[in-house]
Formats: structure tokens, sequence, C-alpha cells
């Protein structure tokens, strides 16, 4: 009976795992992509239609054009290491919203939004290119499905995602938008350390490879820094800003530079 039990728990890990890209780091992952897509369209047209979107045409089309290539990054990186299969089912929004809080994110299934209060702090196509490539990064890692699991596994909301709407749809979905970090009223999980570094180094070779410079990520990151020490940035309390990121992202920058070619 142990020895069932252990080959239960074994396969029940080999099943729950998957790897993160690039990096190669092992993710507990309890929920299933076609289910976090699923949720996530859903989600995704709420904040669309309780939002107001950007009337600025040339800041709208910045952030679309940005987006679409950093799109053609990730597909084309995913492509040539045989792994498109991680991509299925992906149906790409790039979306500006009219509010001053300085924040961006990407939900499953490449649904991205940008407020507007974070361009003057971007400043140009390059350092929304870091921002825009930071949060496709926690997508396509899968980030959010791993909190997700943690949070669901936490309070008992067990391991199917359709079983737990179904028994507290308030619940799982608060679970979800703070899982991909939507919504400052619901207390935002922090990303941990390891998620952060994955992101912020997946994030360079995308941009990198969608004809961005990936030194610009130094300076928005030093100007970053310098808002957060101005005040409370949405955007840092879910991506906190440090030394030790920017030293991290330096020292990353040798292989990102191997994927940049000039536009």
């Amino acid at each position: 009976m142990v020895k069932k039990l252990m080959v239960a728990a074994a396969m029940f890990a080999a099943v729950s795992c998957s790897t993160v890209p690039i990096t190669g780091r092992s993710q507990l992952n309890l929920v299933s992509d076609q289910e976090m897509n699923a949720m996530a369209a859903q989600e995704y047209q709420k904040v669309l239609q309780s939002s107001r979107l950007s009337a600025d045409a040339a800041q709208t089309a910045m952030v679309r054009r940005v987006g679409q290539r950093i799109q053609q990054a990730v597909e084309q990186y995913f492509r040539q290491n045989n792994a498109s299969a991680q991509l299925e089912g992906y149906q790409w929004e790039f979306n500006l919203i009219q509010e001053d809080q300085q924040n961006a994110w990407c939900m499953p299934g490449g649904k991205v939004a940008v407020y507007t209060g974070i361009l003057p702090v971007t400043q140009d196509e390059a350092g929304l290119a870091v921002v825009m490539g930071h949060e496709v990064a926690h997508a396509v890692a899968k980030h959010s499905s791993e909190r997700m699991s943690q949070q669901m596994a936490t309070q008992g909301l067990g391991g199917v995602l359709s079983t737990a709407v179904g028994q507290n749809p308030s619940a799982t979905q608060n679970v979800f938008l703070q899982a991909v970090g939507v919504g400052s009223q619901l207390g935002l999980l922090k990303y941990g350390r390891n998620q952060e570094s994955e992101a912020d180094h997946l994030g360079l070779i995308f941009m990198a490879m969608a004809g961005y410079n990936p030194d610009t990520a130094v300076s928005f990151w030093q100007r970053m820094a310098a808002q957060e020490q101005g005040g409370n940035i949405e955007f840092l309390s879910t991506h906190p800003s440090s030394s030790t990121r920017i030293a991290d992202i330096q020292r990353d920058l040798p292989e990102a530079r191997k994927y940049y070619t000039a536009r």
C-alpha cells in the first residue's frame, strides 16, 4: 500500500510540474493552460468593460506596435526551440488603459494591458518594450498558473479550476486576478524572486529579438527606482526595483545582445 502511495505521489508530481523556458526551472502547475486561457479571456473583457481605454491614437498605436513585435519574438523563440505547442490557444490583445497608475500586466493567453501612467517613465518604444517584454515573460513562463496553483491549494479550492469556480466563484476570481497582478484593491501577491529574475531574463531576450536594444532596460529600471523613492508605485508593488535587480540585468545583457539586431 505504501509503495502504491509513493508511486501515485511521484506520478502526481510529474504531471503537476512544468519547466520554465530558457531558465529550465521546474515549477508547480496544477491548472491547465486551457482553463487559465479561458478564464483570462473572460476576465480581460471584464477589465476592458470597466475601464476607459485611451483616446490617444498615437500612444495606443505604439502599445500595439511594441506588443506585436514582442509577440512575434516570443513566437519565433518558441518555434526555434520546438515549443510552439506551449503557446497553443494564445489570442494576443494589447490595450492602453487611461489611468494614472504606473502599471502593466499580461494575463495567460497573451491578454496585455498597459496603463497610461507608466508611459512617462518608459519614455519611448524601447522603454515600453522593457515593460511589455517583462510582463509577457511572466505569462509565457506560466508564473500566474504557478501562483494560482499555490493559492488554490492554500485556500482549499482544489486542483481543478472549473471545479473551484463552481464551488466558490468569487474567491476563485479574486485568486486569479491576484495571480495575474490585476486590481490593487485585491491585495496583489508579490512575484517570487525566482519569477522576477526569470521575467527580467526572458524579457531582455524577447525585446532584443523584437529589435529593441536590451541595454535600455538598465536605464528604465533606474528611472523606476527613482519613482519608487518619490512615492508608492503600483508597478513596483509587485515588481521590486533594486540595485540587485539592475546588477542581475547587467549580468544577463551579454546573452540578450546576441539576439539583438536593430530595426
